[in-house]
């Protein structure tokens, strides 16, 4: 009996480490929104101090291109909306992933719990 317990014991404890390699993936990736949000932030105030006579370009590869400045403007507000959207996906993913892996925990505890009794009955009749 205590071989199989420590079997599952084992798997469970796999997909306790698969879920927190996940959920380490994750948080990587919200940081990186985070990090263009802020970049994309001091590009809007950048804009902000201009007005519609200024010339705008935008880096593409090792070129300035001259961008229109209504668009420069568009196109900013609309990334920034993309990444605060995605930002918020990854906050649910993460809460969703979190409760998952303290369910895991859980069953994880049980299951040592249940694996040292055996151990001890093991013991006990030795």
């Amino acid at each position: 009996m205590a071989e199989a317990l420590q079997k599952k014991l084992q798997s469970e404890l796999e997909k306790y480490k698969v879920m927190q390699k996940d959920v380490s993936k994750s948080m990587s990736a919200r940081q990186k929104l985070e990090a263009q949000v802020t970049e994309n932030n001091i590009v809007k105030e950048e804009l902000d101090l201009l007005d519609s006579g200024n010339t705008v370009y935008k880096l593409i590869g090792p070129v300035l291109v001259k961008q229109d400045f209504d668009e420069a403007k568009a196109t900013v507000a609309k990334r920034l909306e993309y990444i605060n959207g995605e930002i918020q996906r990854y906050e649910t993913l993460l809460e969703k992933m979190e409760k998952m892996s303290e369910q895991q925990r859980e069953i994880l505890a049980s299951l040592q719990q249940e694996y040292q009794k055996a151990q001890g009955h093991a013991v006990g009749k030795v």
